[in-house]
């Protein structure tokens, strides 16, 4: 009874698309339109964004209202200026956006990002 207080819970895993390109943006938004995405724009040279990032995956349920993809922003910054401009939303890092239909329909950053609040925004759309 006792090592089950103590004994670590599984790690839901988080089923991410890989968002490294323009043509792959193209998609997402395209996928948008079915169901709504969630980019998720991580430096891997941020500790606060490896800490959001950690967090939201320990929250992660497969369950979610949304599809997810991750944005390596060091290594495709192109692609981070073109979030920024096609959806005209300020960057920032770590940072989750919902594109809904084609559009930015919700974001946080930071330690903002919460797994519950991001699936009950994308689960009203």
């Amino acid at each position: 009874m006792l090592s089950s207080l103590f004994s670590k819970s599984e790690k839901q895993h988080t089923p991410w698309k890989s968002l490294a390109s323009i043509e792959d943006l193209d998609a997402l938004n395209t996928a948008s339109k079915d169901k709504p995405v969630l980019i998720f724009k991580h430096s891997t040279r941020c500790s606060i964004s490896a800490m959001s990032l950690s967090r939201f995956e320990r929250s992660y349920s497969e369950e979610a209202s949304f599809q997810p993809y991750m944005l390596d922003l060091i290594a495709h910054r192109d692609v981070s200026n073109e979030v920024a401009n096609k959806y005209a939303v300020i960057h920032e890092s770590p940072q989750a956006i919902i594109i809904h239909n084609g559009k930015a329909v919700f974001d946080s950053s930071h330690m903002g990002i919460d797994f519950s609040e991001l699936n009950e925004q994308a689960s009203n759309l």
